[in-house]
């Protein structure tokens, strides 16, 4: 039995830029198309979209179908919501609003076989092949290449960034900007200078520890991000397409109607009626 590697740990190993989009809508054809257009990975949550369990196992099972990554932001506290995604199969879980060291060793706790961590081991689902992986090698790959990305989005977790950074046994940290500006008082103000300086502090804690840092989106300068130690990135999310596309078709819609002669161009009407 050939258990399946993350892509995006690999492409990191070989000095790669890996890609994510975010998933908000349930279908698994929306993680087929992504995975069609050629993205690395897709971001599922269940931190603020009503994911279920079965929704959830069906969009990382389309992921595993086009060899890529899955990551899921888990809700918030629960160590079996933190270990069923890995069950699953997912490539990785998001941890958010971790606030200090103590809970990063924690959730390594939780997640990570032995020696590095506690995790209960079970082997009966599709992450262990049912049981057809000998446990040795089912633990080796667990703790080898499923990530643990931890998020920091708060002014109280950024004064810990280094410690939190300095626990051993998980990959990255993502910064979570809107969040962040958010409990600052500047909410939505990504190019705000506390913000920016919070996202620098971040990338290079991260630099410093060995850690990957993500980023939740294309929201700054890439190059600088880049620069600061950014290195993997997520392209933006599937309602913003959807939305953005059903607005521009609209709009091409309605330039035609305008341009029709007086006699077949219906009566200006409200959009919303």
């Amino acid at each position: 039995m050939q258990l399946r590697p993350s892509r995006i740990l690999r492409l990191l190993r070989e000095g790669q830029i890996p890609s994510l989009l975010k998933i908000n809508l349930s279908d698994p054809r929306v993680v087929e198309i992504a995975g069609l257009c050629g993205v690395d990975g897709v971001w599922l949550c269940t931190e603020h979209v009503p994911n279920d369990w079965i929704g959830l196992e069906n969009q990382i099972r389309a992921a595993r179908i086009h060899n890529i990554d899955a990551l899921v932001r888990v809700a918030k506290g629960s160590y079996s919501d933190y270990i069923k995604p890995f069950e699953m199969d997912a490539a990785g879980i998001i941890v958010p609003h971790v606030a200090d060291a103590d809970e990063a060793r924690q959730i390594v706790d939780w997640v990570r076989f032995h020696p590095v961590g506690r995790r209960a081991l079970d082997g009966g689902n599709i992450d262990g092949q049912f049981c057809l992986v000998p446990a040795p090698e089912y633990l080796a790959h667990s703790n080898r290449e499923k990530i643990v990305i931890l998020q920091i989005e708060s002014p109280e977790a950024l004064e810990n960034v280094e410690k939190i950074c300095a626990v051993p046994g998980f990959d990255g940290i993502l910064f979570g900007p809107g969040d962040f500006s958010h409990r600052i008082g500047h909410v939505g103000q990504l190019d705000h200078p506390t913000v920016v300086a919070a996202r620098r502090r971040v990338a290079a804690a991260c630099k410093a520890s060995g850690k990957f840092c993500m980023a939740a989106g294309l929201y700054a300068p890439f190059t600088e991000m880049v620069d600061e130690g950014f290195r993997v990135f997520s392209i933006g999310a599937d309602v913003i397409a959807l939305s953005g596309y059903t607005k521009q078709r609209l709009d091409v819609l309605r330039g035609h109607i305008d341009t029709l002669p007086a006699a077949t161009k219906p009566a200006v009407r409200s959009p919303y009626v």
